[in-house]
C-alpha cells in the first residue's frame, strides 16, 4: 500500500508539474523549445507544486475522493466515545468493575496522529503512534503507546502506569475502533468506541454516566 501511495503522489506531482508548464507557457507566450523559456519556469512550476503539496497536506487529504489510492489511512479526527471492559480488580474489594465509560480524542494530520483517553478518574495520552494498514489483507487498525495519569487522590488504587493499545478502524455500516489494550500492571482488556463529534472534548459526555468504581466508592 506505501509503494502503491507514493507512485500515485509523484505521478500526480507530474501531471500537476506538466500542467503548470505548459498553462504558464501557453497564457505567457513562451515557445518551450528554446532553452531559456524552458528552463525559466522551473522557478514557478516549483512554487505552484509547493503551494499544492502545501493545501494538500493541510486540508486535501480528508477529502474522501483521495482515500486508497492517495491517502492510505483514514481521517480520525473528533472525539470517540464509549466503554472499557477491564480485568484489573479493586484491590479494596478484589472484583472486577463494570464497564467503564470512556473517551479518546484525536488529533490528527497528514504527518501524525495523537491521542487522549480520559475517563473520570485518569488521562492517557499517547507517545508513540501509528496506522497498521493492508489492504490486500483486510488489516485496518491504528496503534499507539501511552503513559497513564490517574488522579493525585487515587494513588491508593491506582498507580501512573505506561500501555500500549491497539484498534481495528470500522467504517461501515457505522464507524467504530474496537480494540484491546495492556499495560505495565500487568492489566489487559478491550475499549468499544463510536464516532461521537468533530471537536475535540475536554469532559466526558455526561450522559455516558459515572465512573463505576468512583461511583460505588460514593456510596459508602
Amino acid at each position: 500500500m506505501r509503494n502503491v501511495t507514493l507512485k500515485s503522489s509523484l505521478y500526480l506531482l507530474v501531471i500537476i508539474s506538466a500542467v503548470a508548464w505548459f498553462s504558464l507557457a501557453y497564457f505567457c507566450e513562451l515557445d518551450l523549445s528554446k532553452v531559456k523559456d524552458f528552463f525559466g519556469l522551473i522557478p514557478t512550476v516549483v512554487t505552484i507544486d509547493l503551494l499544492v503539496v502545501t493545501v494538500f497536506v493541510k486540508w486535501g487529504w480528508k477529502i474522501k475522493i483521495f482515500r486508497g489510492w492517495l491517502v492510505p489511512f483514514p481521517n480520525l479526527n473528533g472525539s470517540w466515545v464509549g466503554f472499557i471492559h477491564s480485568d484489573w480488580k479493586n484491590p479494596r474489594t478484589g472484583e472486577r468493575p463494570p464497564p467503564i465509560p470512556v473517551m479518546l480524542t484525536v488529533n490528527q494530520s497528514f504527518f501524525h496522529i495523537s491521542g487522549m483517553m480520559r475517563t473520570s478518574e485518569m488521562e492517557s495520552s499517547s507517545y508513540s503512534e501509528g496506522f497498521l494498514i493492508d489492504s490486500d489483507r483486510q488489516i485496518k487498525n491504528v496503534a499507539y503507546s501511552y503513559t497513564s495519569k490517574p488522579r493525585l487522590s487515587l494513588n491508593e488504587r491506582s498507580i501512573p502506569h505506561d500501555g500500549t493499545a491497539v484498534f481495528q478502524i470500522i467504517e461501515k455500516p457505522k464507524q467504530k475502533l474496537v480494540g484491546r489494550y495492556w499495560t505495565e500492571r500487568l492489566t489487559k482488556g478491550e475499549i468499544i468506541l463510536g464516532y461521537h463529534s468533530k471537536k475535540l472534548l475536554e469532559e466526558l459526555p455526561e450522559d455516558l454516566g459515572e465512573h463505576p468504581v468512583t461511583e460505588n466508592e460514593n456510596k459508602r
